[in-house]
Formats: C-alpha cells, sequence, structure tokens
C-alpha cells in the first residue's frame, strides 16, 4: 500500500507539472492561463497565494528550526506562501524563489514586496517635497528611478504610491503623500504609477505599484496615526476616492487598504469599498492587499470577535492578500468548508494575484529580478544620482527673500552656517528609506564646498539626543544650550548667515504625529540669539510636514523650504543658494498660523457668516487671523512674474477656455506654475470656495512673454453627488488663474 501510494503521488505531481507546462505553452491570453492553473489547485494552495510573510531568517544559511520561523519556512516549502515581503538583494531573493519554484506541487513563483517610497539606494526627495515641484515629468522620472534600482535587487512590487489626501500637518505620514489638493494628487498618483510601472510590466525594469491607503486614512481624527476617519459622502467621494480612481485607470496593479476604520468600519473589512467601489464600479482588475496585520487588527477595533471571525470579514470584504496577520493561513479554509465564506470569492482574490504575477512575466522566467551584474551597475549609478539631483532641485521652494538676500554672490565672503542639520548626512534623507545606507546623503556643508571654502560652521546647541532611529522615538534636546554663544559670536564676525534648522528625518512618518508643529526642541531660541547679533539671515528649513514659523515669517529675511531632499540634499541646496537653479516649487500643504487652525486648507467651503462683522458674532477665531502663514501653492522666484490679458470665452460650452499672459519682469530666467481654480457658486452640494482644475508649469526666459490657456470641461467643471454620481450643474462661476490660490486674476462665466 505505501509503494501503490507513492507511486500514485509521483504520477499525480507528475501530471500536475505537465498540465502547468502545458498551459504555460498553448493557452493564449493571460486569464486563460490564470483559469486553467486555479483548476489544478487545491483549496490550500489557493488560499496560500493569499498569505504573505515578512523577511525571516537568512536564505543563504541554515534552514530555519523550530517556532514561528520554521513554521513560515514549511509553508514556502508546501506552496502556502503567494508574496514575501522585505527580502532583498538578488542571491536572497533568487535562493527563495528557486526554493519554492523548484520544491512546491505547482512551483508558482513569488512576488518580492518592499516599501520603496522614494527611492531604494539612490534617495529621492520625499514625496511631500516632490509634490511641491508641480513637475509631473519629473515625478515620473523620480518613480522610474526607484524602480530601475529596486528591480535590480530582486524586487517586483512597491507599497507606493500612498495617495491620501490630508489637510493635517500633525499626521506624520503627510510626508509620504501629495499634500492636501486632490486635483494635484490624482495628476502625481498617475505619474508615480506610470513611473514605477512603466509601459510594459513584463520588463525586469519595473515594479507593480501599490496605491494606499484605501481610504480614508489621511483624515485621521487630530491627525493622530491609525485613529479614527468619520467623514461624509460629499468628502469621500470628491475629496478622497479621485486620487485612487486615477490610480486604478493608469492601470495601477495592486491597492492596500488600510489601519483606520472609516464610518465605524474598519477599511480591510469594508466591502463598499473594495467590492462595490473598486472592483465593481471602478474595475478594478489588480488586487488587494491589507496593511501590515489590519485583518488582525480588526479584533481591537471591535469589528471581529477572533482572528478565524476578521479571517471571514476580510475575504468577503474584497482583501485578497493578508499581510503578516496569518488569518487566511490559519483560518481560510476552514471558514470555506464550513460554508462561512464562499469559495468563489478565493478563486476570484487567487485569480488577480496569479494575474499579476503573469502580467509580470514571472511564470515566463522566476529569476528575471535576479541578475547579480545589473544589481552591481544600478545601485547608486551615476545616472540615478542626476535624476535625484534634479528632482531636489525642483522641489525647493522660496518662501520669502527680502532685499534679493538670494542669490548668494559667489564670492561672498564671511559665510557663517549654524545648525547641526547643515553636517548632517542622515536626517536629510528622510523617513521610509528602508533600503539605503545611512549618512549616504550630502550634507549641505559638502554642498556649500563646491562651491566655496570660504565659510565657518558653528554647530550650535544638539537638537536631537542620541540612537533615533526608525522604531524609536526621536529624543529631542529641551533643555542643554550649550553651543548656542559661539554660534552667535561667529554670527558677530559674518556677512550673512546661513541657518540649517528644521525636524529630524524620522519625526515624521508612519507613528510620527505630532501636536506642536514649531521648530524642535531649542532652535528658535539659536535663531533668536543670532538675529540679536545679524539680521542676514537665510534659513534652510529641513522638515517633513508644514510647519508654524511665524516669528521666524516676521523676522527672518529670506527663507528656503527644502524639506528632506534625499541622497542629493545638500548639492541642490547649495546649487539653489548660489543661483545655479531658480526655485520654482510650489506648496502642496497650507502652512499654518498656529496648530489650533489645523486641519487647514483652501480649498474649505462657506460659513453661513464667513465676513467680519462688528460684533463676534461671525466665523473666526479671537486669538488668530483666519488665514494661514503661507497657503497652498504658494512659492516665490528669484525673478518676478506679472499676470495680464485674463480672458474667458464659454462660446463652446463643452469647453470653455481661459487664459492669461504671464510675463518675467524680473532679471533672471525662470518657472513658474501657473494655477486655475473655479467655484460653482450655487449648487446642489455646497462646493468649496475654490478648487483648483488646471496648472501649467511654464518656463519664461527674463523680459518676455507667456500666453497660457485652459480648457473647461463637464471634467473639471462638476462634482459627486450623495449617490456617488457624478453631476454637472448649469449656474454662474467664479474663475481664478494666478500664482497661489491667493493671489490671480478673476472672471466669471455661466454653464447653460
Amino acid at each position: 500500500m505505501i509503494a501503490s501510494a507513492n507511486y500514485l503521488l509521483i504520477f499525480s505531481l507528475y501530471f500536475a507539472s505537465i498540465n502547468l507546462s502545458t498551459i504555460m505553452a498553448q493557452e493564449k491570453s493571460i486569464d486563460q492561463k490564470v483559469d486553467s492553473l486555479i483548476k489544478l489547485m487545491t483549496l490550500e494552495e489557493k488560499v496560500g497565494q493569499m498569505n504573505q510573510y515578512n523577511g525571516f531568517w537568512d536564505v543563504t544559511g541554515p534552514a530555519p528550526h523550530g517556532g514561528n520561523a520554521e513554521v513560515k519556512y514549511q509553508h514556502l516549502k508546501n506552496g502556502l506562501v503567494g508574496s514575501m515581503l522585505n527580502v532583498v538583494g538578488t542571491e536572497e531573493v533568487r535562493k527563495l524563489q528557486q526554493l519554492v519554484v523548484e520544491e512546491t506541487r505547482l512551483g508558482i513563483p513569488l512576488i518580492f514586496g518592499y516599501d520603496v517610497i522614494h527611492g531604494y539606494k539612490t534617495l529621492a526627495p520625499i514625496p511631500l517635497a516632490e509634490a511641491a515641484s508641480w513637475d509631473m515629468e519629473a515625478i515620473e522620472k523620480s518613480a522610474r528611478t526607484a524602480a530601475e534600482e529596486a528591480s535590480a535587487v530582486g524586487l517586483n512590487w512597491t507599497f507606493a504610491p500612498m495617495v491620501d489626501i490630508s489637510r493635517d500637518a500633525r499626521w506624520g505620514r503627510v510626508m509620504e503623500g501629495a499634500g492636501e489638493d486632490t486635483y494635484l494628487g490624482t495628476c502625481i498618483a498617475k505619474a508615480r504609477v506610470k513611473g514605477f510601472q512603466g509601459g510594459d510590466l513584463s520588463q525586469p525594469n519595473t515594479i507593480a505599484a501599490c496605491a494606499k491607503h484605501f481610504a480614508g486614512y489621511g483624515f485621521a481624527e487630530a491627525g493622530k496615526d491609525y485613529n479614527t476617519v468619520d467623514v461624509g459622502t460629499a468628502t469621500l467621494y470628491n475629496s478622497i476616492l479621485p486620487p485612487f480612481k486615477a490610480a486604478v485607470d493608469a492601470d495601477v496593479k495592486t491597492v492596500m487598504n488600510g489601519f483606520n476604520t472609516l464610518n465605524g468600519i474598519p477599511v480591510t473589512g469594508n466591502s463598499f469599498l473594495q467590492r462595490d467601489v473598486l472592483k465593481e464600479k471602478w474595475g478594478f482588475e489588480g488586487f488587494v492587499i491589507s496593511d501590515w496585520a489590519s485583518i488582525m487588527e480588526m479584533i481591537p477595533h471591535g469589528f471581529a470577535k477572533d482572528l478565524k471571525h476578521a479571517a471571514e470579514l476580510g475575504a468577503k470584504a474584497g482583501s485578497d492578500m493578508d499581510m503578516e496577520s496569518y488569518a487566511y493561513v490559519k483560518h481560510l479554509v476552514e471558514n470555506v468548508k464550513e460554508g462561512k465564506v464562499d469559495e468563489t470569492l478565493v478563486d476570484d482574490a487567487v485569480r488577480r494575484i496569479l494575474k499579476v504575477k503573469f502580467e509580470l512575466g514571472l511564470f515566463d522566467d522566476p529569476y528575471k529580478y535576479c541578475n547579480e551584474e545589473r544589481e552591481k551597475e544600478r545601485l547608486h549609478h551615476k545616472d540615478n544620482h542626476a535624476s535625484v539631483l534634479d528632482m531636489a532641485m525642483k522641489s525647493i521652494v522660496l518662501l520669502k527673500n527680502e532685499h534679493n538676500l538670494l542669490p548668494l554672490k559667489k564670492d561672498q565672503q564671511k559665510i557663517a552656517v549654524i545648525g547641526e542639520l547643515a553636517d548632517d548626512k542622515n536626517s536629510p534623507l528622510g523617513s521610509w528609506r528602508l533600503g539605503s545606507d545611512d549618512n549616504s546623503g550630502v550634507s549641505v556643508i559638502e554642498g556649500l564646498k563646491a562651491y566655496t571654502e570660504d565659510f565657518k560652521y558653528a554647530k550650535g546647541p544638539k537638537i536631537f539626543h542620541e540612537g533615533a532611529n526608525f522604531l524609536n522615538e526621536v529624543g529631542v534636546n529641551e533643555t542643554d544650550r550649550t553651543g548656542i554663544d559661539e554660534a552667535v559670536e561667529l554670527a558677530k564676525e559674518s556677512d550673512i548667515v546661513l541657518m540649517v534648522l528644521g525636524e529630524h528625518g524620522f519625526q515624521s512618518g508612519e507613528g510620527r504625529s505630532r501636536t506642536k508643529l514649531d521648530l524642535p526642541g531649542v532652535q528658535l531660541e539659536l535663531l533668536q540669539a543670532v538675529h540679536e547679533v545679524n539680521q542676514n539671515i537665510v534659513l534652510i528649513l529641513m522638515n517633513g510636514r508644514p510647519l508654524t514659523i511665524n516669528w521666524e515669517a516676521e523676522n527672518v529675511p529670506a527663507i528656503l523650504e527644502t524639506w528632506q531632499l534625499g541622497s542629493q540634499a545638500g548639492n541642490a541646496i547649495a546649487k539653489v543658494l548660489f543661483g545655479d537653479y531658480n526655485p520654482s516649487g510650489k506648496l502642496p500643504m497650507t502652512f499654518p498660523r498656529s496648530v489650533g487652525q489645523v486641519p487647514i486648507y483652501y480649498n474649505h467651503f462657506s460659513t453661513g457668516r464667513p465676513n467680519p462683522e462688528a460684533n463676534v458674532f461671525w466665523s473666526h477665531y479671537s486669538d488668530e487671523k483666519n488665514e494661514p502663514l503661507f497657503p497652498f501653492g504658494y512659492g516665490l522666484s528669484y525673478t518676478t512674474f506679472e499676470y495680464s490679458n485674463f480672458q474667458i470665452d464659454d462660446s463652446d460650452q463643452n469647453s470653455i477656455k481661459v487664459s492669461a499672459t504671464i510675463t518675467n519682469t524680473g532679471d533672471s530666467d525662470g518657472e513658474e506654475v501657473v494655477q486655475l481654480y473655479i467655484h460653482d457658486k450655487t449648487a446642489s452640494i455646497a462646493r468649496p470656495v475654490k478648487e483648483l482644475k488646471g496648472f501649467q508649469k511654464i518656463s519664461i526666459p527674463s523680459g518676455t512673454s507667456h500666453n497660457v490657456e485652459f480648457n473647461l470641461t463637464d471634467k473639471e467643471l462638476g462634482f459627486y453627488n450623495h449617490q456617488y454620481q457624478y453631476v454637472v450643474e448649469p449656474g454662474e462661476f467664479s474663475v481664478m488663474v494666478g500664482t497661489n490660490s491667493q493671489e490671480g486674476l478673476t472672471g466669471t462665466f455661466t454653464k447653460d
């Protein structure tokens, strides 16, 4: 009997392999191949494809024995794992892929995922900084550069882009997205998806993108990570969902749900979002992955009673792959056999997962991402550094420049550089840079040395305590003022002072919510002490979110918002300081005057009492202005631009033309981001006071003019009602074309 059983097993395995190879050779379409493969799979193997594990052992070493690691290892050998994350390097990936392809019954390859957020080794600016460029071509190229490096180390899937809209700078993950505006965020979502996935996903230098977090994560109450989200349908349909829809339209291959509840339901278990909207209404054909353990976290949310129940709820709701909850691999087979989950839902999830693997070309060559020579060639390639340098320069925003203090003269004498961050090669890399090497960024000091050696440096007081890293809270120095006196003495003897201040690179990102948005620690005291002896200050801000810098904006003559610019940070900053690049960035998020204004955003709704009254009974603060410190879309240049000749042509109601002339009236060539805003004055659902509906980034030589034209169609003029129907209503619209969300030329037209 034993010999007969072994013979039957060998025969069945051989028969399965013949069928699989036949499928690969004969079936014409990917859908046909997927359907044929599913017919060969057991229920356990199907559920295995829905299971993702984190890397857990050195694959080049011996197999693990004992504990959870051995369980994972056996699951890999038995075909119960569909994807791995945080396994990098061609040698590691090849050996793990080989284990699965050569030792499991059907040899279905793994997909390898990683958080490639703004680069792998060579880092571009953080995504919020990139958004400040308003340059879709540059943003797409940045994602393409990231894909080139990530794919070279064996990865074929990134958990990016984050397309969450957020209006709350307290939330640390604003650094990972495109800011507060839905229209801009939609454009950037498309660019990043296209950059990661390229024109042909089967090429070995592309990676599958993942739009996250579906949906509403950026609206977490109080800006506190993982917190409750409670929004109305108008906000959900018109502000939150459009960037995800744009990613789907751009053929994004995966979508990640989130940690938050939305109106009382965890989004991981939200069938309306994942099945009704994403898969049915939008026709999304890729697969949905949970965020890290978010299926399990439905238990503390009070939505699932235990892990088995969580597996049932997640599968029913349309969460196709479980990241590190162990819910599906432990309980989904049982749920199906007990009739709690229909096996057709499992088949649908597996079909989606397999289809992406086919599209990546992993069935044609499971080792296509394992080219050791390419790995050596692509990491830190000079082209990659040139790309991120270009992106970094375009991300810098000039917030203030009184008396034309900038650009610096290249023979500038007696420059003082002050601030711990000026000599920091780690913090400018920013958060979410898991693949990078510590201290691999170009510091401001190093960038300046390319222009001049005639400067002196004073570190000033320590900003942060030792030991700041990805997992720990960043400890801020609030008491030790050692170094202020030295900095003041240096400032006294200098012609100009470059103050490099801001946040640590790990003060923003996941889990890094803040209740204060000012300069951390004693940095403002340092700045004020230097200002008392020398007012010729250029403040260079390094930060991952908008800050409250009221005193700074009032008293410091020149301010550069440089964010956290990645590997080439110091070189990009130096090029802007010395005028080899004229800054053109515009803010993708509003800078508040006070944390008490947050959430603050330009496209708010009007109240019933919007205007100042002689008494207190109107919508305002008693201790602060309503207006922001710096509005959305704001950014200066070393030159000046004049707007004129504003015209609206509404003769063709299908495409209303809005135009203006922009003249460079300064002495330098420059780029301007021309922005178009509309306001639907009366509608069945009240519309925001202003909405961005178009922008163009144009280069204008000194003394010349450029005519800019926009076309407003139903796509720009409509909105979603409470039934999630897109409607375009007749009525009067106001239009503004200008340099930011508060300044521009205005007019009106009527839509029939």
